[in-house]
């Protein structure tokens, strides 16, 4: 990696998805202030929720190979979108 801010905020990315993990009960709560930071002062389109949902899902399913079984799949995904969903509720 040639960007250490790029490097920098994937490492705060993955440390996003452990605190929803710690939070599975309530991750709309969990994500509430950063949902509100992604869409009023950064502005990101929240398109690219899904869209690095499914980045992370290729990556791990390439990491894990044949442990990566559909059932892991369908709970990672399911997971995921409750993340991705979080993250855009500030945007309805």
């Amino acid at each position: 990696m040639n960007n250490p801010l790029i490097a920098k905020h994937g490492t705060t990315v993955l440390h996003g998805l452990d605190r929803a993990l710690k939070n599975m009960d309530d991750i709309k709560n969990t994500y509430a202030e950063l949902s509100v930071l992604h869409s009023e002062k950064l502005h990101v389109d929240p398109d690219n929720f899904k869209l690095l949902s499914d980045c992370l899902t290729i990556v791990i399913a390439g990491k894990m190979g044949n442990a990566f079984t559909p059932e892991y799949q369908a709970s990672f995904q399911k997971f995921l979108s409750v993340v991705v969903s979080a993250l855009g509720r500030q945007y309805h």
